[in-house]
């Protein structure tokens, strides 16, 4: 039925000017208004993501949104330096002091929020 559907992510953020800000500023995400109100993300490779205002916003509790890296020592490292703050778990994700995630049986990932509050990742590919 949707084999040939074009699909796109969404989600909320409670302040848009610092959402526009962080995706478009901070992180270089070609960002675009919507003539909706809503704001899309152009991320290199992938789908549009449409951003949309919630007044009762709540931050997801689980990874929204993931960025392949190459290099996530690099990407880490250059993210840290502007100011990008990443999460630090235990087991069994046991991140290291950088925020990065090394398991024997996942992919190699650093976690951070947007100001929002919602997770996000890089994931060395």
């Amino acid at each position: 039925m949707l084999t040939h559907a074009k699909a796109f992510s969404g989600f909320s953020v409670d302040d848009f000017q610092k959402a526009r800000s962080f995706y478009g500023e901070l992180l270089q995400i070609k960002v675009e208004d919507n003539p909706m109100g809503l704001l899309e993300l152009y991320p290199e490779g992938g789908s549009k993501i449409i951003i949309y205002p919630k007044s009762d916003h709540q931050a997801a509790t689980y990874t929204i949104l993931n960025f392949g890296v190459e290099d996530i020592e690099s990407a880490v490292e250059e993210m840290a330096a502007h100011g990008i703050i990443f999460e630090q778990y235990g087991a069994p994700l046991n991140t290291n002091e950088k925020g990065i995630s090394r398991s024997p049986d996942g992919p190699t990932v650093a976690w951070f929020k947007d100001p929002a509050g919602n997770i996000l990742s890089v994931i060395q590919q």
